[in-house]
């Protein structure tokens, strides 16, 4: 038989999607996970997530039932326009020409179906005033994607058929669309998120798929000239001699009294990816502190591979967070959290308890600092 879970340390679910799925929400208060990090996307669910968030307020049981996150997916970020470059086009179609990969030259059709772009500018001006609004609030959900295509127009059979329950904005089940946003598009978008959130003191839920490469060059060249100096082990002694003991990982940053064009902290969430990237998003001289997060959905939907295995096993004990990424709250979700947990558990070889201490421990650190 099963150890009992125990729910009374403290379960945080490092990234899920409840607004996606408004109904829910009403089951948050009788979930036995503490915390949601509850994620916003796109222009449909930013005021969502902040209103689900100060609704929920504090419980007995928790400080927060809810932390927002802010943010602009990259599945979206052709919706963004880059107003901060004077060369880059500003009218709807040809913004669209210039950031979609193949260019719709012959579907002006698809073109007409898709949003208005909103300047990049006063996205993250409204960014700036939700987290300035709320104090705990993080940046996300912000990444890189090389594999999403554009879903296509709605045909009338899949506006039949559309769920009257889930927030608009997503896919909703319609087709895939041949179009992909250009990787540097994504990239212009997520680094001035990125930047937002290093002003604000903000950490970060990523995504990333099929782009860890990309992430970690977009995040080294944020740290440029602000990379820790780690100490070799003769000048770490020669600093002991001289000023006491300094831990093993000690390192110290360029003093700067402006704020970094980077995160404090960044959850690299449902990461997918091999061991081999790990170790570049864990080196000492990283100025972010990089944590992973795994979920049932992505990493243990069938046994675990011998990739998610490694990777696991890899990782720090103070990096490893837990996620469901689940677009509806409730008993599924509680559910999907303490099979994650279970699962680290069983790879890591934690006692239960002891485990789901280490995470809650890794969450109030990645949220809080």
């Amino acid at each position: 038989m099963s150890q009992q879970f125990p729910w009374d340390i403290g379960v945080y679910d490092a990234h899920c999607h409840p607004t996606d799925t408004m109904a829910s929400v009403a089951d948050i208060p009788q979930m036995k996970a503490t915390t949601l990090t509850i994620m916003a996307t796109r222009g449909e669910d930013q005021d969502l997530v902040q209103q689900t968030a100060m609704s929920l307020g504090k419980s007995e049981q928790s400080p927060e039932r809810a932390i927002p996150c802010f943010g602009w997916h990259p599945w979206f970020s052709h919706q963004i326009v880059d107003d901060t470059d004077a060369n880059t086009a500003q009218q709807k179609e040809d913004h669209y020409m210039a950031v979609l990969s193949p260019a719709p030259t012959e579907d002006k059709s698809f073109i007409n179906a898709l949003l208005t772009p909103k300047p990049l500018s006063e996205l993250i001006a409204e960014t700036k005033a939700r987290l300035q609004s709320c104090p705990n609030a993080l940046v996300g959900e912000v990444g890189l994607d090389k594999a999403f295509r554009l879903p296509g127009i709605w045909s009338p059979d899949e506006l039949e058929n559309r769920d009257g329950q889930v927030t608009p904005g997503s896919r909703e089940g319609r087709r895939l669309s041949p179009y992909k946003v250009k990787l540097d598009h994504q990239r212009t978008v997520l680094k001035a998120q990125l930047q937002l959130a290093g002003e604000m003191d903000r950490a970060v839920s990523m995504h990333s798929v099929q782009a860890h490469g990309a992430v970690f060059d977009t995040l080294k060249e944020l740290w440029k000239g602000h990379e820790r100096v780690v100490l070799s082990r003769r000048k770490r002694d020669k600093q002991q001699d001289a000023e006491g003991a300094v831990s093993e990982d000690e390192a110290s940053a360029p003093d700067s009294k402006s704020p970094p064009p980077f995160p404090p902290r960044i959850c690299m969430h449902s990461y997918s990816g091999p061991v081999e990237p790990i170790r570049q998003f864990l080196h000492p001289s990283n100025p972010s502190d990089v944590y992973f997060s795994f979920s049932s959905l992505i990493n243990f939907s069938g046994a675990p591979a011998r990739k998610i295995t490694d990777v696991i096993k890899a990782l720090p004990d103070d990096r490893i967070l837990i996620e469901s990424d689940l677009h509806t709250a409730g008993p599924q979700m509680d559910d999907s959290l303490e099979d994650v947990a279970r699962q680290i558990c069983k790879l890591r070889g934690w006692e239960l308890r002891h485990g789901v201490q280490v995470l809650a421990d890794n969450w109030q650190r990645f949220v809080f600092g």
